[in-house]
C-alpha cells in the first residue's frame, strides 16, 4: 500500500493535477494550438497538391461545406430510397460523434478515417441513389462536382460539361 503523507513529505505528491494544469495551462494551449495548426496546413497542402489541374485553389477549398450539403439534402431527399437516407444520417451521426474509430487528435490519421467512411457512404449512396441524385443535388459548381467524383472514385460517369 501507497504511504501517501509519506510520499507528499519527501514532495513528490506537492501538486494536484488541477494545480499542474493551472501552472502549465498556456503551455498546454500552445502546444494543441500548434498541433492543429500543423495539421490544417498538411491537409491543405495535400489538398493544394492533390486537386485536378483544372480546379482553382479556392474551388478545392470549397469541396467539404459543398460535400456536407450534398449529404444534408441528399438525406432530405424523400424520392430516394429509405437505406439510403439511413446511411446518410448515421454517417452524419458518426460524424458529429465525439469518439471515432481513430481519435480525432491524432495527426492526419485521426481525421482520415472519417474521410474514408464518408467516401464508402457516397460511394454507396451513388450506387443505389444514381449519379443522377449526386448531381441534382450538388450546390456548388461542374469542376467542383467532377472533383468530388474523381477524389471519392465514385461509380459512373462524372458529370459532363453542357
Amino acid at each position: 500500500m501507497v504511504d501517501r503523507p509519506a510520499l507528499k513529505q519527501r514532495g513528490i505528491l506537492n501538486f494536484s493535477a488541477q494545480q499542474w494544469l493551472a501552472n502549465h495551462a498556456w503551455s498546454v494551449f500552445a502546444s494543441v494550438a500548434l498541433g492543429l495548426l500543423v495539421v490544417w496546413v498538411t491537409l491543405v497542402a495535400v489538398l493544394i497538391v492533390a486537386r485536378p489541374k483544372e480546379i482553382s485553389v479556392a474551388e478545392a477549398l470549397r469541396l467539404l461545406p459543398d460535400t456536407l450539403r450534398l449529404l444534408r439534402r441528399l438525406g432530405g431527399d424523400k424520392t430516394l430510397p429509405r437505406a439510403v437516407r439511413v446511411r446518410l444520417a448515421l454517417l452524419l451521426v458518426y460524424l458529429a460523434l465525439p469518439f471515432d474509430l481513430i481519435p480525432d487528435f491524432i495527426p492526419v490519421i485521426g481525421q482520415l478515417d472519417d474521410v474514408i467512411i464518408a467516401v464508402v457512404v457516397l460511394r454507396s449512396v451513388v450506387r443505389a441513389a444514381g449519379p443522377d441524385a449526386i448531381r441534382r443535388h450538388w450546390p456548388g459548381t461542374l469542376a467542383g462536382l467532377t472533383a468530388l467524383w474523381r477524389v471519392a472514385h465514385l461509380p459512373g460517369e462524372p458529370p459532363r460539361p453542357s
